[in-house]
């Protein structure tokens, strides 16, 4: 029985191409404890794989993190599949401002420690006892009080282009650098300050709301459904959008526009941009900003050195490559010496 992924991502870019079907790119999660992780692994491997899902699902003991895409024709089928599973039967499914067909090229459904690494240690605390969820119109009213204190719970690379107006938005690479560096920054504000935070689909302002309570704050809120689906209730309610720019999603797409401004800089120029890539050279795959003349100039990579690996034959870029470990570059996404213009 096949159960990971046996095709490359040009064969089901191609796949797609003949099908000819829209696709709905979707997000959900659900905090859970799951007995058997492989076993249900394994489940939702055969029973996605026979829908043609595409994507990336995380799975652990506490439960799922998923982001994939559907054939918009079989969106039905899969939500009856969830349904069937009695903790995701009637889950709320962030479904993308902007669609794409090729979100995602690859079914991967993997075992992890944690659904989103927080670094925190859940048997210290009550997981389940969260902040109170706002819909965007209460998210809007309460955001504007002087004793709220509006924080974004997502990393320097997604903040960079795209946050709600008056945000705090941390310097951080990772969620679970932010957790520490936010309860330094509001800690006092126990019993008077109205904490409120927001993260891309609201995953991770799940558990942070239950830390801070647990650290004693009285009064904690999360964005529901996060960005994503804040932006769709103020689309279908005709409400103020207070967020400006893109907001960053985690998959080809790398972003969806939300608003017309543009907040941030090219790395490389300093020309207004918000438009991530990757740097064309394998070997180093930095994520950073990049406009449509630098990456007309610099080949799509970041640096000069990049540019000239990526000038080489194919196999001499293997060959160069081979043994090398740029796991710490790729890691600290944006962050190099070589982007001038990187704040």
């Amino acid at each position: 029985m096949q159960l990971y992924n046996k095709l490359s991502a040009k064969e089901r870019e191609a796949l797609i191409d003949v099908a000819g079907e829209d696709r709905l790119t979707i997000s959900f999660y659900a905090y859970h404890h799951i007995d058997n992780t492989e076993i249900f692994r394994n489940h939702l491997f055969v029973a996605w794989n026979e829908l043609d899902v595409l994507g990336r699902i995380y799975v652990a003991d506490e439960g799922i993190n998923a982001q994939l895409s559907v054939p918009a024709p079989r969106f039905n089928e899969f939500k009856a599949h969830l349904d069937s599973i009695d903790f995701l039967n009637g889950i709320r499914l962030n479904i993308a401002v902007e669609q794409d067909n090729k979100s995602f090229l690859k079914l991967k459904i993997k075992i992890r420690d944690k659904i989103v690494a927080d670094g925190l240690n859940d048997d210290t605390f009550d997981v389940t006892d969260i902040g109170t969820h706002l819909k965007a119109k209460d998210f809007n009213e309460i955001i504007e009080k002087d004793n709220t204190v509006l924080i974004d719970m997502r990393n320097h690379y997604e903040s960079e282009i795209g946050h709600f107006k008056g945000a705090w938005t941390p310097d951080v690479d990772t969620f679970r650098d932010s957790l520490p560096i936010i309860l330094d920054e509001i800690d006092g504000n126990q019993e008077d300050k109205n904490i409120v935070m927001y993260c891309t689909g609201g995953i991770r302002c799940e558990k942070a709301s239950a830390y801070f309570k647990h650290q004693g704050f009285k009064n904690v809120y999360q964005l529901e459904g996060g960005i994503i689906n804040y932006v769709r209730q103020t689309k279908d309610e005709k409400i103020e959008n207070k967020f400006i720019g893109k907001n960053f999603v985690f998959d080809d797409r790398m972003s969806e526009r939300v608003s017309e401004d543009v907040i941030s800089k090219c790395h490389q120029c300093g020309a207004p941009c918000d438009t991530h890539t990757n740097c064309a050279n394998v070997a180093c795959n930095l994520l950073f900003i990049q406009c449509d003349s630098c990456r007309e100039k610099m080949n799509n990579t970041c640096c000069d050195e990049c540019k000239e690996i990526v000038s080489l034959p194919e196999a001499k870029q293997k060959e160069l490559r081979k043994g090398q470990d740029n796991s710490n570059r790729i890691y600290h996404k944006g962050r190099s010496m070589v982007l001038k213009y990187k704040k």
